[in-house]
């Protein structure tokens, strides 16, 4: 049963002070209504929450001194009094009317302020949102040299504003929900309608609302509760700070997901193909776009197999390596006290004991503690004979490769990928090594986004339908004119 408020103000605010009792941050503004036939209403809002000009200047100002209540005729509109107030008096730039004291509860904690009247059962919420917010600013993790400045913020409307700015289009639809049963953080699901295949957005909208939890941190937290295969290494929602990166992805039939108090959109479905994609490639000539696609694909092969092939070669298959160059291998490594598993164990966990220090430590200090740590580690290392020099180059190749690869999660699996090849390599040499290069592909050709399979669209309908014009190489823009069919678009066609 619905909890309603009544009509008596007394009663009414005496249970929303029972509800926030030691909520010291909530405001009770007693005021008195008309000029002359006076009547009693409260306005209640939190504290550092809402925009107090609003209140004061288009809510109490008005209702002092130009609401009039007609004395004789007032019980014929004590119902409606709200409904005369919010229409005649309220210059907030949104009113509505309320009856249920739960919605009221969440409304107030929301940022909105409640105006109680006495002798009124409906009490009037108003849209007074106001709280200390960052300016959209350059985003910070994708830096391009030819392209717009703007980047998302952590307040849920200034980012879907950010969005109706790239797409003027009505079909542009933002529909809100809220998660976390504490928290109630708003989370919009944000798709083009005549383009977006239907079966994609009812299955986001079905698996947000699923979620059961007390609070949403942000959009790591809906990432990780929504995602097919929670066991899987490899991110199966992509993230972006960047509206013409989310809005390019609502024009391929995906939806972008806006979590509230977080910078980061989801977009979905993503695949093996959008990971490698970035938004430089897209302000860069077609020539360059391709160019640096296939060095981000032998960026993520390096990331991944170096240190392996390093490890076999060393110690399972020297004779498949010219013999000069295992003659000099030899002679580099006849000073290291260590086999050729421990000496490649040891410098990749004292990279990424190094990334995780230039990590926590903020600003370019990090940075450089990362540069001249590892020149210094690495150079006393070799003159210590504790590695070798050829194991220093390939460390250093294969963490300058991490970086090439654009998204940070898939390149961030590649890491825990590259020590278990490194451990079937030890055991088995290089059988060990294509062994488990198999079942990373069966367990990529097993995979799935939202229906969508994970190994898009280098398989099925992508080869079909001409996908790798925008995956493998950049093709001209006058030769993009479908839109990537993995997606399953209504409208495949966006350029004639």
């Amino acid at each position: 049963m619905v909890d309603k408020i009544s009509k008596d103000i007394k009663e009414n605010v005496e249970k929303f002070k029972n509800t926030f009792k030691d909520a010291d941050d909530l405001v009770y503004r007693n005021i008195k209504i008309g000029k002359k036939n006076k009547k009693e209403a409260y306005l209640i809002f939190i504290d550092g929450m809402v925009d107090k000009s609003v209140i004061s200047d288009y809510a109490i100002e008005v209702l002092f001194d130009e609401m009039e209540i007609d004395e004789s005729n007032l019980d014929s509109y004590k119902t409606s009094l709200s409904e005369k107030i919010s229409e005649e008096s309220i210059a907030v730039h949104d009113v509505k009317e309320e009856d249920s004291y739960d919605k009221l509860v969440d409304m107030i904690l929301a940022g909105e302020t409640v105006l109680l009247i006495d002798g009124s059962d409906k009490a009037l919420i108003l849209s007074t949102r106001g709280w200390p917010t960052r300016g959209v600013q350059e985003p910070q993790t994708e830096t391009v040299v030819r392209g717009p400045r703007d980047g998302f913020v952590e307040t849920l409307r200034f980012n879907t504003a950010l969005l109706r700015r790239h797409i003027r289009d009505p079909k542009l639809k933002i529909k809100t929900l809220q998660v976390g049963r504490r928290s109630k953080t708003d989370v919009a699901v944000v798709y083009i309608e005549d383009i977006a295949n239907d079966k994609i957005v009812e299955e986001v909208i079905n698996r947000i609302n699923k979620i059961d939890i007390d609070y949403l941190p942000g959009s790591a937290a809906m990432e990780a509760l929504i995602e097919d295969s929670y066991l899987s290494l490899f991110p199966q929602l992509e993230n972006t700070e960047r509206p013409d990166s989310a809005a390019a992805s609502l024009l391929e039939g995906r939806v972008v997901i806006i979590v509230d108090n977080t910078p980061f959109v989801l977009m979905v479905p993503a695949t093996i193909g959008t990971l490698f994609q970035s938004t430089e490639d897209y302000y860069s000539r077609w020539p360059i776009g391709t160019l640096v696609r296939f060095v981000r694909i032998l960026s993520a092969i390096l990331t991944a197999v170096s240190p392996a092939l390093y490890i076999a070669f060393t110690a399972y298959h020297p004779g498949l390596i010219p013999t000069a160059f295992t003659l000099y291998l030899a002679a580099s490594r006849v000073n290291v006290p260590f086999p050729a598993v421990i000496e490649a164990f040891l410098m990749e966990i004292t990279i990424e004991i190094l990334r995780e220090s230039g990590t926590r430590i903020a600003g370019p200090i990090g940075t450089t503690i990362g540069i001249v740590g590892g020149i210094i580690i690495g150079q006393a290392a070799v003159e210590a004979g504790i590695v070798s020099p050829l194991k220093i180059i390939i460390t250093a190749i294969t963490t300058i490769s991490f970086f090439a690869i654009p998204s940070y999660e898939w390149a961030s699996s590649l890491r825990i990928i590259r020590f278990a090849f490194m451990f079937l390599a030890a055991v088995l040499g290089l059988y060990g090594l294509m062994l488990g290069i198999a079942i990373l592909i069966v367990h990529l050709a097993k995979l799935e986004s939202f229906t969508v399979p994970f190994s898009a669209p280098y398989s099925g309908l992508g080869l079909k339908e001409g996908d790798l014009k925008d995956t493998l190489v950049k093709a001209p823009i006058q030769k993009l004119k479908r839109r990537p069919q993995f997606t399953f678009p209504k409208d495949k066609t966006r350029m004639k």
